[in-house]
């Protein structure tokens, strides 16, 4: 595939056509992935339909464009997702993993009882939630019928460089087949969760991601899916789930309706100076142990704060907990990193070697995993 970046006039051309071409979907008001109550799954004519996406693709001026190219090999397998739900209606964006299975996010298909999803090229189709998984905010859907023309995606399993070029696909307020393009700005981000947890190893990029783009492909210009699309905060910043925690949470939920996350049992923060200044370390690298959760699987392993202290305005910073430095051979230089070991490395059960920092001494300790908690 040709590297060659298209030209501002290329790209904005392609990219035109391909929004004119992406009308399809119900109105909605802007705001949320919902849509408005319908009493059947088929799409308002008047905006067109997906057919007009492939006549538009064929009349593209700028055939040597990576974007389109990259557009060209993935959109057929990207779907829109509608959701009935007790409370009315909802919806997103899936893409194809395997011949039957959709990826989509936990959140899109959340209270769901009944599934539809529509590819560029076919009707609406039902489909069927296998599992979802809220820890990671991913769900797999079994799809009742693909079109010829839908074929799997591949997913990267390392996550992409800084600065790598990408599109978003999916269905922002329901104008379906949209795509957005940017970098990769940022790797290792964690998302936090409403249950006090958090999803390690997100992407953050500065392709434009709405409502709707939920739980569509976040695709480099070589075609291989490196996330999930699972949120936009604004200002130029969208998370995606990586492809690592994807192509290990999916299988599992497929194979056994469920993905097992490992758990520890403790309160960390990541050290800071004033944690480095109070606790006599050497330098603001690790992360800090802050509390021990009673008859977790670190109660009697490591030592949480034995006080709190205030210094330069800030209270409430812990003193004489362990500090933990490396997971294996792996080094942890913030809470970010131990977050993502935890999730792409180990399941629960594992005994894992575990290095601190105690009263300014290095030490190993083993630690087995227990399984996350409901919470």
């Amino acid at each position: 595939m040709g590297t060659q970046r298209p030209s501002r006039r290329g790209f904005l051309t392609a990219c035109a056509g391909l929004l004119a071409a992406g009308v399809a979907g119900c109105s909605a008001a802007p705001g949320g992935d919902g849509e408005s109550p319908a009493s059947t799954p088929e799409p308002d004519a008047s905006l067109g339909d997906e057919s007009a996406a492939v006549e538009q693709l064929s009349r593209s001026e700028d055939e040597d464009s990576p974007y389109v190219a990259a557009y060209r090999a993935t959109y057929q397998s990207v779907a829109r997702i509608r959701v009935y739900t007790q409370s009315g209606t909802g919806g997103g964006t899936g893409w194809l993993y395997d011949e039957s299975h959709l990826v989509t996010n936990q959140h899109v298909v959340d209270g769901a009882s009944d599934v539809y999803v529509r590819f560029p090229e076919g009707g609406w189709t039902s489909a069927s939630v296998v599992a979802a998984d809220t820890d990671s905010d991913l769900a797999v859907l079994d799809v009742a019928e693909t079109p010829e023309s839908a074929t799997a995606l591949p997913l990267r399993a390392e996550d992409p460089a800084v600065g790598t070029e990408v599109i978003a696909i999916g269905n922002p307020f329901q104008r379906t087949g949209s795509v957005s393009a940017g970098i990769v700005s940022g790797t290792d981000r964690t998302l936090r969760l409403p249950n006090n947890f958090s999803i390690p190893d997100a992407i953050q990029t500065d392709a434009a991601v709405n409502p709707g783009n939920s739980g569509g492909p976040l695709v480099t210009l070589d075609g291989d899916v490196v996330g999930v699309i699972n949120a936009g905060s604004g200002d130029n910043v969208g998370f995606a789930i990586s492809g690592a925690l994807t192509r290990r949470v999916v299988p599992a939920l497929i194979e056994d309706g469920e993905f097992d996350h490992s758990y520890m049992g403790v309160r960390l923060r990541s050290v800071d100076p004033l944690h480095a200044e109070v606790n006599d370390l050497e330098e603001a690298s690790g992360v800090y142990i802050h509390e021990v959760v009673s008859n977790s699987p670190s109660d009697g392993v490591f030592r949480g704060s034995t006080e709190t202290v205030a210094r330069n305005g800030v209270s409430n910073i812990g003193v004489g907990g362990d500090v933990i430095v490396a997971m294996e051979d792996t080094p942890i230089p913030q809470q970010e990193a131990l977050s993502s070991f935890l999730a792409l490395e180990t399941s629960p059960g594992d005994t894992i070697e575990v290095t601190v920092i105690r009263d300014g001494e290095e030490r190993t300790v083993d630690l087995t995993l227990g399984e996350r908690p409901e919470l």
